[in-house]
């Protein structure tokens, strides 16, 4: 009976985790951590941990169809990553020196902040205005704002996900597909080392909260991110805005009754 508790708390988590990602490159965390801890009673590093372990397959599988569908940009997303992936192991042993109820509540701000954005102030950014900006100036950018998203990914257990949303389309003029497929690209990195430095560091997590999280996930992301694809822009900008808005208030729901 506790297995199959797990197995349903889990699902509905990996729903709501998958759809944010594969819509919008949001992190698992943001919507996994605060379940896990309120309905499951885990303690939050290691619920961040399971959470950041579900980014892995869930944003490769996202990346893989944004990809396919010429929404991504590799060269820009792997400088990035670079950056992002040293900063994330800094965040995280930061994460793990302060309380644990610290680490909720920025995902839920940015998750509501960006949903009613795009619902207010669609992304209409083009790939053709996209390849004005200068190859040097995008590396440029691509190394200081991965230094911000990787402290935050690894602090905040949130693979980067709202942050790095935020930063390639209304800092550095990415079009929402791209955007998201360049974020989800970079995520299943620097949410692998995110996960590996959480685990090192508080232990090892529990086992079926860990594989029912990763498959749910996988699975809703998997979905979301092919429909995404196939959208019109003002399409997926709505939808991506009703996601994060609806996500954002069910979280914020949650940790209510913590």
């Amino acid at each position: 009976m506790e297995i199959l508790y797990k197995l349903v708390v889990c699902f509905i988590a990996g729903i709501g985790a998958g759809l944010g990602t594969g819509f919008a490159g949001m992190s698992a965390a943001a919507v996994i951590s605060p379940v896990l801890i309120t309905f499951l009673g885990m303690e939050p590093y290691s619920a961040v941990g399971i959470a950041l372990a579900s980014d892995v397959l869930a944003s490769a599988v996202s990346a893989y169809t944004y990809g396919k569908n010429k929404n991504l940009d590799i060269r820009n997303g792997l400088i990035m990553m670079v950056t992002v992936l040293a900063f994330t192991v800094v965040g995280s042993w930061v994460s793990s020196r302060v309380p644990g109820n610290t680490m909720g509540s920025f995902s839920t701000f940015m998750t509501l902040l960006l949903g009613v954005k795009f619902i207010v102030k669609p992304v209409m950014t083009t790939k053709e205005s996209m390849g004005q900006v200068s190859a040097r100036k995008r590396a440029v950018q691509s190394v200081a704002c991965g230094m911000v998203i990787g402290f935050i990914c690894g602090f905040v257990g949130a693979g980067g996900g709202m942050m790095m949303l935020l930063i390639l389309t209304s800092v550095m003029g990415y079009e929402l597909k791209t955007a998201v497929g360049t974020s989800v690209f970079i995520m299943a990195f620097t949410a692998l080392t995110g996960a590996v430095s959480h685990f090192a560091i508080g232990g090892a997590p529990d086992v079926w909260c860990l594989l029912f999280c990763m498959l749910s996930t996988l699975l809703w992301a998997r979905i979301a991110s092919r429909f995404a694809n196939r959208a019109r822009p003002e399409t997926l900008n709505r939808a991506t805005g009703v996601v994060l808005v609806v996500l954002g208030v069910v979280i914020l729901g949650v940790n209510l009754f913590k």
